[in-house]
């Protein structure tokens, strides 16, 4: 795993590690004196997490660890760095401070994803409306809610650079997970759009991808794509769900269709979407149509009773 050369020109203070989907992209801000990375990635990679940190800063600390969110491609990775980094602080958004600190796994979306994330401590929170000298540059911290409720965003009006998280990606953005909870979480989508298209930036890293400069053409495509999920909410539920499993795959790379049905219908969220008062039975059918069009679209491959990851 490497850093992934872009076009993108950004601040010399900012380091993108591309890392694909599995994993969040982790951004490294720094100058001589401090450094500060913003996520960490899944856990299954957090070794090479550490590993591309402690190339990068050649022997220098990382001072401060900041996630946008704890989904957990974007803090899988925090327990490894804190390991690697003793006097390293983390600092998380303050809606789930209460439930890491204690660590409390009923209130994190860990167990309701069926995805993993090792326990790690918090030092402060990112409170929305503060301001954070980084890199040499003013960072001001947005509360962006929608694809979670306790997600931000990072600006950096000098140099008009946006850290995204998964409020806005090149072509959409995240899952909006309070959907799947049942509350209404759409309306949130479309305001921390309209906010980021307040902030102006000329850049932006997202939580996936890499970074892009077509903003407006961006936030067009985001608020189409949000306008398609709310005039169908059936078609978000399918497209989360087809998401989980292939967050699955992705850490698995190949399991057997048995196994993989079994995790998904014991999987919180995707057996709420499953559910729709026919039992068991549909449940197992609807993951099966779900696998199926993965198939079809060339996310995944099946072999007989085997089903592989294919990017």
């Amino acid at each position: 795993m490497h850093t992934v050369p872009h076009p993108v020109a950004l601040p010399p203070s900012v380091r993108v590690f591309q890392r694909g989907w599995l994993s969040s992209n982790n951004i490294l801000v720094s100058d001589t004196h401090h450094a500060a990375l913003i996520d960490s990635g899944y856990c299954t990679h957090s070794a090479q997490t550490v590993a591309l940190v402690q190339d990068a800063l050649a022997g220098q600390r990382l001072d401060l660890l900041l996630n946008t969110h704890l989904h957990s491609d974007h803090c899988g990775g925090n327990a490894a760095l804190q390991a690697a980094y003793p006097a390293m602080l983390t600092w998380i958004p303050p809606g789930l401070a209460p439930a890491v600190k204690p660590w409390t796994p009923s209130q994190l979306s860990f167990d309701a994803t069926g995805q993993s994330c090792p326990p790690f401590h918090i030092d402060s929170t990112l409170q929305p409306g503060s301001t954070h000298r980084l890199g040499g540059l003013e960072w001001q911290v947005h509360a962006a809610p929608g694809h979670d409720p306790h997600s931000v965003v990072l600006f950096a009006p000098e140099a008009r650079l946006l850290i995204s998280a998964d409020a806005l990606w090149e072509n959409g953005f995240g899952v909006v997970f309070p959907e799947l909870e049942g509350e209404d979480a759409f309306d949130e989508v479309g305001a921390t759009l309209d906010l980021i298209e307040a902030l102006k930036p000329v850049t932006v890293i997202p939580g996936h991808g890499a970074p892009f400069t077509s903003v407006t053409q961006a936030l067009v495509t985001a608020r189409n794509r949000l306008d398609y999920f709310q005039r169908q909410p059936e078609r978000h539920r399918n497209y989360a769900a087809k998401v989980l499993l292939k967050f699955k795959l992705l850490e698995q790379q190949s399991m057997s269709v048995d196994s993989l049905i079994h995790w998904a219908v014991s999987t919180p969220y995707i057996q709420q979407m499953a559910q729709s008062g026919k039992g068991a039975d549909s449940a197992h059918a609807l993951v099966s149509d779900w696998l199926a069009q993965l198939v079809k679209g060339g996310a995944a491959e099946r072999d007989g009773h085997r089903i592989s990851n294919r990017d």
